[in-house]
């Protein structure tokens, strides 16, 4: 059977899988919403059964059911019970970063197994499904700070797009210190190393009118953080003489106070070395600095190094399941560039950074600094749109209340990007970018799961539209699921009432999800080492063929084919083949 499978391929090729959106349009009406309460971020309480006027692309009214007058052509979206809030904004993405295993050489060298210009070329081939799933999990705004000369035409490229959130970009760091293997064509990274050369790179970004610049403050051990710092000076004030913010990479504490008394408006990362006195918070409060905590993106990391997941079903949900995949690739390969077993010694998870940047961000809240909510999504193992509801259960163990976490994310993040004329919260004026929950987000953070209506430029979009579910996406999700032991995720793909055969002689092995759940339940709970590799896959209509190769149960590899057949969104259908 696995010869027959291999012919295939040879035959037909691998097919690459597909997530169609649904186009949508502007409305060619005024938009009404009734009887909405509305999550007023400006005065930090509900307004009960208020009515939102949108036409075109923006806010015209806003005020109690009985005061607006609605006009007479309004299409009407009965809120009842319901509560738009601000649509959020991840203040810190990066578009040349997949957020899979092969996405920074530069952390681990990969490009033997897959190589980095692959990597690039599946991020360009994907873009408008990564951008939707931002939607989905109600992100209206994307920042990427930092990234190839190709950023710009990437944020045209998304905003002309109603299925996309809006996007505001930089170009490469200026930066301190040149990472290796990274595309050196177009590079997301750029050394320099006298000022002339950082004022000469602000100064080639502006033809192309960045939203900010972002410098990249690395200083290696044993190097002053002093020794660069007429660099960062030069950034900064060529930046501010062109009337653009600054936001820098510090995460130790002397770069971060280095940084912000050179005039620096943006942290976009922690400081994780040390935690900040009373005269840093003091300094980071008089500079108006906006504090961006990133704090599940080393984690990520380590997870990722070490083999040691703990994703929810949110993040198979919402996560592209081919990205999440490739994560426990290093389970099979041939030549791994490390044992990820022995880097459990190295890598502990919570690490002491880890610790630091959530009471760092809990005093910066305290002191009353603005908190602007950001993942670095892209990154090895921090996906896009996924992650973000991560970092707001991750702010939220900080300390860090609802009410506050809301407010990072939506009129905090347009304030500390000069963006709050246009974004931010509901009010009249205002583009329309707003979310539909059935909950109270002060209430309960999980946006995503209470999410009705994503209204983003004045465009109503239902999640499901930006959620394709494809029968490569069924598949790969499950397989994420098993590879993970998460019973439930492996589960949800199938239709209750499936049924797994022997592709040799037709018996019936397996009747129901419920048996499924008895039988893999004892598997995920017994065998700890379980892996299965995904060789090949054919995917014809609805019907899936993947080639296995499962590990965990004896010393000797499995080889098996699995055919999946898909319907009404459902695996129906299985058979199997050692």
């Amino acid at each position: 059977m696995i010869k027959y499978l291999l012919t295939a391929v040879l035959l037909y090729g691998p097919l690459q899988h597909q997530a169609q959106t649904t186009a949508t349009s502007q409305p060619n009406t005024p938009v009404a919403i009734t009887h909405t309460g509305i999550v007023n971020v400006i005065t930090g309480k509900i307004d009960p059964d208020q009515t939102i006027l949108i036409d075109s692309n923006r806010i015209t009214a806003t005020g109690p059911f009985k005061k607006v007058k609605i006009p007479a052509n309004a299409t009407i979206i009965d809120a009842t019970g319901k509560y738009a809030m601000p649509g959020m904004t991840d203040a810190h993405i990066h578009f040349f970063q997949s957020g899979g295993l092969y996405t920074r050489p530069d952390a681990v060298n990969l490009n033997s197994v897959y190589p980095y210009e692959k990597d690039q070329q599946w991020i360009k081939d994907h873009l408008d499904q990564l951008m939707a799933r931002y939607l989905a999990c109600g992100i209206t705004t994307v920042i990427d700070v930092g990234g190839p000369m190709s950023n710009f035409a990437i944020r045209d490229k998304v905003n002309s797009s109603a299925m996309a959130p809006t996007a505001f970009v930089t170009g490469p760091l200026i930066s301190t210190y040149l990472p290796m293997n990274l595309d050196k064509k177009d590079p997301p990274i750029v050394k320099v190393t006298t000022p002339q050369e950082a004022r000469d790179l602000v100064k080639k970004q502006l033809p192309y009118k960045p939203d900010f610049i972002k410098i990249w403050y690395i200083v290696l051990p044993g190097q002053p953080a002093s020794s660069t710092l007429p660099i960062v000076q030069a950034t900064i004030d060529e930046s501010h003489s062109n009337g653009l913010k600054v936001a820098v990479h510090a995460t130790e504490f002397e770069t971060a106070r280095l940084a912000v008394e050179a005039g620096a408006d943006i942290l976009v990362h922690s400081v994780e070395d040390k935690q900040l006195t009373p005269e840093m918070l003091q300094l980071l409060k008089s500079k108006a600095i906006t504090y961006i905590p990133t704090l599940v993106v080393a984690q990520n990391y380590n997870r990722t190094f070490t083999q040691q997941f703990d994703f929810s079903a949110h993040d198979f949900t919402y996560s592209d399941p081919f990205m999440l995949g490739s994560l426990t690739d290093l389970q099979h390969l041939s030549k791994p560039p490390f044992d990820y077993k022995k880097m459990r010694e190295r890598f502990i998870i919570p690490a002491k950074e880890d610790t630091t940047m959530a009471i760092n961000l809990k005093l910066a809240q305290q002191a009353g600094i603005r908190i602007v909510s950001g993942t670095d999504a892209g990154n090895i193992g921090t996906q896009h749109a996924a992650s973000f509801h991560d970092e707001l259960l991750a702010m939220q163990q900080a300390g860090l209340s609802n009410w506050e976490i809301i407010l990072s994310a939506t009129i905090n993040a347009a304030k500390g990007f000069g963006k709050d004329k246009d974004y931010g919260s509901i009010e009249k004026g205002k583009i329309a970018d707003l979310l539909l929950l059935e909950k109270d987000p002060t209430q309960d953070i999980n946006i995503p799961a209470n999410l009705n209506t994503v209204i983003h430029r004045g465009v109503p979009i239902k999640p499901a539209q930006l959620l394709p579910v494809t029968p490569e996406i069924l598949a790969q999700q499950q397989l994420n699921a098993y590879n993970n032991r998460n019973l439930e995720a492996f589960l949800a793909p199938y239709s209750d009432s499936v049924q797994l055969y022997d592709l040799n002689s037709g018996k019936l092995l397996m009747n129901g999800k419920e048996n499924m759940r008895k039988q893999y339940g004892t598997v995920f709970t017994n065998i700890k080492n379980l892996h299965c590799q995904l060789v090949n896959r054919i995917v014809q209509g609805n019907t899936v063929i993947d080639h296995e190769r499962v590990t965990g149960f004896d010393n000797k590899p499995v080889e098996a084919i699995a055919i999946y057949k898909i319907e009404n969104g459902k695996i129906v259908k299985v058979y199997f083949s050692e």
